[in-house]
């Protein structure tokens, strides 16, 4: 049985690194560096946010993160805004430009997997509707797992 696990967990990790290499050929900001994107990509979609919530989402320090921060700053797609609800702290915001771009580089891929799902039967695009709410609930069982 654990063999069985196993391979579907090799497979379904190839499956995942393979899409995600495929999608990012043609990205909108593949001029960034994968961290730097996806931490552009969080503060687009969850932001505003303290540099402390945005480290832990993308599950590395503080320094790293005030690293990505700063060369997304320089890059014109993040600033730093004053809290509101508290002096002390900053709260990480995208700028229009980072909006535009992340929404236009979401807004492509999209387009490309649905002319990919073009090509596949109606039987395969129900097959694969399933297995997505699959993955969807594996991803919430590896949001809780620390490990």
């Amino acid at each position: 049985m654990k063999s069985s696990a196993d391979d579907l967990a090799r497979r379904l990790n190839s499956a995942t690194v393979h899409i995600g290499r495929a999608l990012r050929r043609e990205s909108a900001h593949k001029t960034l560096a994968t961290e730097h994107a996806s931490a552009l990509g969080v503060v687009v979609f969850a932001g505003p946010l303290r540099m402390g919530d945005l480290a832990k989402r993308e599950r590395v320090g503080a320094p790293a993160m005030t690293k990505t921060v700063a060369v997304l700053e320089r890059a014109g797609l993040v600033r730093r805004t004053k809290d509101p609800g508290d002096d002390r702290a900053v709260l990480i915001r995208a700028t229009p430009a980072a909006t535009r771009m992340v929404l236009g580089g979401r807004d492509e891929r999209v387009r490309r997997i649905a002319r990919g799902l073009g090509e596949m039967t109606t039987s395969q695009r129900e097959r694969l509707q399933e297995a997505v709410g699959m993955m969807e609930e594996l991803i919430g069982i590896l949001e809780r797992d620390p490990h």
